[in-house]
């Protein structure tokens, strides 16, 4: 054989050996970023899921129903009736003192 011919048969299997390696390289980089941004995609679907439960806790720790209750379970207070009415007396509206 040719010492010129298996030189480049060499050559030429060695860049392709590197360049399988490479393509190999590349993929398994490429599997490795997309389970990072899969994993990424579920902490931010987990983060929404949790500001919309604290929304809806918001929503409902605020609601009048929820504060009069506790008003009246913590505070004793209670809605007033007629004889504990008291109308006071402001004078003319919109007029400075």
């Amino acid at each position: 054989m040719d010492p010129a011919l298996v030189g480049r048969a060499a050559v030429t299997l060695a860049m392709l050996l590197g360049s399988l390696g490479l393509v190999t390289w590349r993929q398994s980089r490429t599997l490795e970023t997309l389970a990072e941004l899969d994993q990424v995609r579920g902490q931010a679907s987990v983060a929404r899921a949790q500001a919309v439960e604290l929304d809806r806790d918001i929503q409902v720790l605020t609601s009048r129903a929820r504060v009069v209750r506790e008003a009246r379970q913590r505070l004793g207070m209670h809605t007033p009736d007629a004889s504990e009415l008291e109308i006071l007396d402001l004078g003319p509206v919109g007029v400075a003192p």
